[in-house]
């Protein structure tokens, strides 16, 4: 049997805050704004798989009110998210996600973004894609960055 997950995210560009994605931190001048690191890859991906399984959102699951979770590695909660889906027997099977940011620009952080996410998923690398794309100037116009995940989860 298989299960389908969508997931999206978007945090806006902020000053005195890294800016990670996929578990990679990008030299650039503004980070994300968030209550975790922020991690719009990692949050969009999270949510298609929590979806996958209709376990609802990250926001049920590591409430921004909870501040055990006040600027934690997404990488960390995405290994939370993992384990979750394995307790209920299932496993990724393909994911492809789409990062939507203006700047900077992404395509020399992208292998590493998709090991990160790979080796949290104990899957091969040929699993994951991960894209980056601009918005022309239109939609986030540099303000923020977002993120949409689709993956398929297969039981074991």
């Amino acid at each position: 049997m298989i299960r389908i997950g969508h997931g999206y995210d978007v945090h806006r560009l902020a000053e005195n805050r890294r800016l990670v994605l996929g578990g990679v931190e990008i030299p650039f001048e503004l980070g994300l704004l968030g209550h975790s690191d922020a991690d719009v890859l990692v949050h969009a991906i999270m949510d298609s798989m929590l979806g996958a399984l209709a376990l609802g959102d990250i926001g049920k699951h590591f409430p921004d009110n909870d501040m055990s979770f006040k600027d934690i590695d997404s990488m960390v909660l995405f290994e939370r998210v993992v384990g979750l889906i394995k307790e209920k027997g299932w496993r990724l099977s393909n994911l492809d996600a789409t990062i939507s940011a203006e700047k900077p620009k992404l395509a020399k952080y992208i292998l590493q973004m998709r090991e990160n996410i790979a080796r949290v998923c104990g899957v091969d690398i040929d699993c994951v894609s991960v894209k980056a794309t601009t918005e022309e100037g239109l939609g986030l116009k540099g303000e923020g960055i977002g993120a949409t995940c689709v993956c398929i989860l297969t039981d074991e």
